[in-house]
């Protein structure tokens, strides 16, 4: 719709179009229902092809109607879209919508232009919607919305004015983002040293804000900020704050997507506080007439600020008040032609000048300005002035008509002249023979102090340069005379050299002694000697050695006059040093420097620790170990005297074994229950060391053989083992049995230890195969497993049922049924039913089969039966038919009645496992009958 400078966007929904001129950046401007005028011009000054879909009518023409100067655009829509939403690429603040053209209708058959409406409305606002966004797209039109939290859409479209049905709505919900940009924060509070802050929490963009950071410039002014909060609450309190400074704050907000930028920066201002008064001088020295004060600089002044200070007097005993005695500088001066023992009172006020950087000053103390020259001269001398003293300086201008304002005060300081000839240095205290203190004159200014030994061509050095009045000298030569002088300094320069003086110092120590030399003679023993040490002027008393393996483990080991010894007991191959002292009546001289030795290596050290073990240290699968064969051996590594230790020799009788350099070895092919003598001892390249001590060790006996197993009773679910006394060696009473079994993973598990000669397994599994092995243990060890012992469980008889029921049918015939069994591991089971009767004293099997239900018929009327039921399994494999035991006997009587009666009989019940004897069943037939004659009896009355 466009040529290459010029943008045109039509839409339908009013019957309008969108013209952008690129060239002149302009923006889409929207024209409704009628001609607009609108310039258009290409690159090249012509009037560039407009295009526009098939319905729309355009016209171009000029501002008279028949130039190409303006565009009109007439649009013409014929049917409503039906559309198909869909939504994509949603982010924190925007999402990707899209529709397509399901069906259309019109009346010429073309596809026409009509525009579409996105909607959108925000969740928790009023519910509705608002016209995001307006297309004309024919098919499928993607836009991209500056969002918030939007989660309703829909769209409709409107063709020729007439706006047709909305889409279904269709929700999202966007991305959580970082919190937004907060308000900067405000002040609440503030006082000298301290401001507090508060803020507001800004849109938290769906995660809630977990810290916020106050960062400040520390009062820089440099736009370098630091934290100085970072934390979840709303406000803070900046301590330790300058008074009247100005301070800048800005503040973050963080959430778990990201942080926040920063607000705009704000600056606050503490509290201005006044001027500092001045601290009181305090006294630094005081003699008879004069005294020395100080005082210090106030901390409100900067560095580039010049401070002069005046010191004032009062004495009481003149009744006057406060005078100047000094105006300066300087931080300390002394008063002097003062009276003895009397009271003055002093303070000292400052003046701050004019800094470096024009910055107006103030003084706690007005001066009085004096006039000092009025003339026509321009340059004036001002002469009678005080040495070190700033004076203020002003000039002013004097015509006929009037004097003018006083210039700017200009700020002029009177050199210091150089201090005079100090008094010669004199001793403070005693004199010793290294050092001494000396001490000069008392004024307040630098002093350098000279020293020359007296020996000629040697020339004087500084050994003191400060303002102190006294010294400390040190490193001197014991009985040596020094000459000194001293000089005073200040800015002016140096003054004149004292008068010089003479002093010596005492006798002293000895001097250092030169390194002893040292032979060693063998690794134990080393020889000394030394060289006999001149002293200073005094005979040396005695020599003192100090010996030992570093600096830290120095001893003394010798102490007299000669100048040698000899040191025993040393260790091999060990580093040693030592150093030499002289001693006269003055005290100990210097220690020499130090020297050291290494002795030489040597055979090892005698073996300790040499012992017999139970079980080996380093043990060898390939190699069994017994007790009653082998013997277990370790010991202590000895000292190697500087050798590596390349092996040890065991001595067994007239038998040498050697080692390896380990400290653990196993003897083998020994006698069982003997009994033998050990020593040891290690070698070195430097030969064999000393064999220990006699170690007396003995073989156990052998261990006992393994017991025969048999079986002693097998079950379907147990097994009862038992074993006897083996025949090849003696069993005890402490004799221990480990009985093992092989699981499924084919290992062996034990399932018994202990002195007993039986053992049954429960829980078995019917028919199954178990391999078993036994092992014997005692004092001697453990003996070796037995061969594997096979044995099998025996396969499960049928469970005993219950009594079985009888039921009497017509005649004189019954019904018996029991319980069923399933099928065991396969097997059928089948059943066998015994009747006892009458006068009969056994019972009669009278049904084998595979039901669980027989019918009885021919009984007798009015006569007592029993009937029991057992279990049968028919084993598959063996043909082997396997009966459980008689269930419990059901009894029953046929009683005579004209309906035929299902009654269920009687049952007396008889606990499984027992069976009645002949006198009991006797017994229940006799009271059975009596009972029935009974009622009989009864019967027959009851008829008569």
């Amino acid at each position: 719709f466009c040529s290459s400078a010029i943008y045109v966007h039509v839409h339908a929904v009013n019957h309008c179009f969108c013209i952008k001129n690129e060239t002149k950046n302009a923006a889409w401007q929207l024209f409704l229902k009628r001609p607009a005028e609108v310039p258009m011009m290409s690159p090249n000054g012509s009037i560039p092809p407009i295009h526009v879909p098939p319905g729309y009518v355009s016209q171009v023409t000029d501002r008279n109607g028949s130039g190409p100067c303006q565009l009109y655009c007439e649009i013409k829509c014929e049917s409503v879209i039906i559309l198909a939403l869909q939504v994509s690429n949603v982010q924190s603040r925007s999402a990707l919508v899209s529709w397509t053209s399901v069906s259309v209708s019109g009346s010429s058959g073309r596809v026409p232009y009509c525009s579409y409406e996105l909607q959108l409305k925000d969740k928790g606002r009023d519910g509705k919607y608002k016209v995001m966004a307006i297309g004309d797209i024919l098919y499928t039109f993607w836009i991209t919305l500056d969002l918030t939290v939007c989660v309703f859409y829909r769209v409709s479209t409107v063709c020729n004015s007439v706006k047709g049905p909305s889409s279904d709505a269709r929700a999202f919900t966007t991305h959580s983002a970082p919190p937004d940009t907060p308000l900067p924060p405000r002040l609440s509070h503030r006082t000298k040293s301290s401001l507090t802050l508060q803020w507001k929490p800004p849109a938290d963009n769906g995660s809630k804000i977990t810290n916020y950071v106050l960062e400040w410039d520390e009062g820089k002014k440099n736009s370098i900020f630091r934290e100085y909060y970072v934390g979840h609450q709303r406000h803070c309190k900046v301590m330790r704050l300058c008074p009247a400074v100005g301070y800048t704050f800005r503040v973050a907000a963080l959430n778990d997507i990201g942080t926040s930028g920063f607000s705009t920066e704000v600056v606050f201002n503490t509290t201005g506080s006044l001027p500092q008064t001045s601290l009181p001088p305090r006294l630094a020295q005081a003699g008879p007439s004069w005294v020395r004060l100080e005082w210090t600089r106030p901390n409100s002044c900067s560095i580039e600020e010049v401070v002069t200070y005046t010191l004032e007097m009062q004495d009481e005993t003149k009744g006057l008040d406060f005078q100047a005695v000094y105006s300066g500088l300087e931080l300390n001066r002394k008063v002097e032609t003062l009276k003895r023992n009397t009271q003055y009172k002093f303070r000292v006020s400052e003046a701050q000048i004019q800094d470096v950087n024009g910055t107006t000053t103030q003084s706690q103390k007005e001066s009085q300005w004096m006039t000092l020259y009025r003339g026509p001269e321009r340059k004036h001398l001002c002469e009678d002035l005080k040495p070190a003293t700033s004076y203020f300086l002003r000039l002013s201008c004097v015509n006929v008509g009037g004097q003018s304002l006083c210039s700017d005060d200009l700020t002029v300081r009177t050199r210091i002249p150089p201090p005079g000839r100090c008094q010669p240095p004199s001793i403070v205290g005693d004199v010793k023979h290294k050092e001494m203190t000396l001490q000069w004159g008392d004024e307040n200014v630098e002093f350098s102090l000279e020293m020359c030994a007296m020996e000629e061509g040697l020339e004087p050095m500084e050994v003191y340069c400060g303002s102190k009045t006294e010294c400390t000298v040190g490193n001197l030569l014991p009985g040596t005379t020094y000459r000194f002088q001293v000089c005073a300094a200040n800015s002016a320069g140096y003054g004149p050299y004292s008068e010089s003086v003479e002093i010596s110092t005492a006798a002293g120590p000895p001097g250092q002694c030169s390194p002893p030399a040292i032979n060693v003679t063998s690794h134990t023993c080393a020889d000394v000697t030394w060289e006999n040490k001149v002293s200073s002027g005094i005979d040396i008393s005695e020599y003192r050695l100090d010996w030992g393996c570093d600096l830290d483990s120095l001893e003394l080991v010798y102490s007299g006059t000669e100048t040698c010894f000899q040191i025993f007991n040393l260790e091999a191959s060990t580093d040693y040093c030592c150093r030499l002292q002289a001693v006269n009546q003055a005290g100990a001289g210097p220690y020499s420097d130090l020297v050291t030795c290494r002795t030489p290596a040597a055979a090892p050290d005698v073996v300790s620790g040499f012992r017999h073990v139970d079980h080996p240290l380093n043990p060898t699968e390939n190699e069994p170990f017994s007790h009653s064969t082998c013997l277990a051996l370790t010991w202590d590594e000895p000292h190697c005297n500087g050798a590596e230790i390349t092996s040890y020799s065991i001595s067994m009788g007239d038998r040498i074994i050697t080692t390896r350099s380990v400290t653990g070895h196993i003897i083998r092919d020994l006698l069982p229950d003997s009994e033998y003598s050990l020593q040891i001892r290690a070698e070195n390249e430097m030969g064999p060391g000393p064999f220990s001590q006699t170690l007396t060790v003995r073989t156990r006996p052998l261990p006992p053989s393994p017991p025969r197993l048999e079986c002693a009773a097998v079950g379907p679910q147990s097994l009862k083992l038992r074993w006897g006394f083996s025949s090849r060696s003696q069993l005890t009473d402490d004799t221990t049995y480990i009985l093992q079994m092989e699981d499924r993973n084919q290992r062996f598990v034990v399932v018994y230890r202990g002195p007993s000669h039986t053992f049954k397994l429960q829980r078995l599994s019917e028919s199954s195969r178990y391999r078993f092995r036994i092992q014997a243990v005692s004092e001697a060890g453990e003996g070796p497993f037995s061969d594997t012992y096979t044995f099998c469980t025996t396969k499960s008889l049928p469970q005993t049922l219950k009594a079985p029921r009888v039921v009497q049918l017509e005649g004189n015939a019954c019904e018996v049924t029991w319980e069923s069994i399933p099928p065991m591991r396969g097997d059928r089971i089948s059943y066998v039913l015994q009747v006892l009767g009458g006068r009969d004293s056994d019972y009669k099997q009278v049904y084998k089969g595979d039901e669980t239900s027989f019918q009885l018929s021919g009984l007798q009327w009015n006569t007592d039966y029993r009937v029991r039921v057992f279990a049968c399994r028919r084993c598959v494999d063996t043909l082997q038919e396997l009966c459980g035991s008689f269930s419990p006997s059901a009894h029953f009587n046929l009683r005579r009645s004209d309906a035929t009666l299902a009654v269920e009989a009687d049952i007396t019940r008889v606990p499984i496992g027992k069976t009645l004897s002949d006198e009991q069943f006797a017994g229940l037939i006799v009271f059975g009958v009596a009972s029935l004659s009974v009622l009989m009896a009864f019967l027959l009355q009851l008829l008569i």
